[in-house]
């Protein structure tokens, strides 16, 4: 074989071996894509600062998500008893 062709193979192989590490870990955008265009809308309004209020409401929206599932589980690891039902007396039939 070429030393080109060699060099070709080596240099794929090493890619495709490089391409799991490279691999971003997936997106957490809950609550992103929502508040986020609501900030643009806002910053669009507020003299034209769209991109700045997307980030804004980006961020915005992704705390609020994150406060609101910690709400929740907390929730379910400590469950309210369920109220007891108001009871009327029944009139005696005297």
């Amino acid at each position: 074989m070429k030393s080109s062709q060699v060099f070709a193979a080596v240099a794929v192989a090493l890619g495709l071996a490089a391409v799991p590490a490279l691999m971003p870990a997936p997106a957490q955008a809950i609550g992103c894509l929502s508040g986020g265009t609501a900030g643009a809308v806002a910053g669009h309004y507020a003299h034209h600062h769209a991109v700045l209020g997307a980030i804004g409401g980006c961020v915005a929206g992704h705390h609020m998500h994150k406060v609101e599932m910690q709400r929740r589980a907390a929730a379910r690891a400590n469950p309210t008893p369920a109220p007891t039902p108001l009871v009327t007396p029944t009139p005696s039939p005297t």
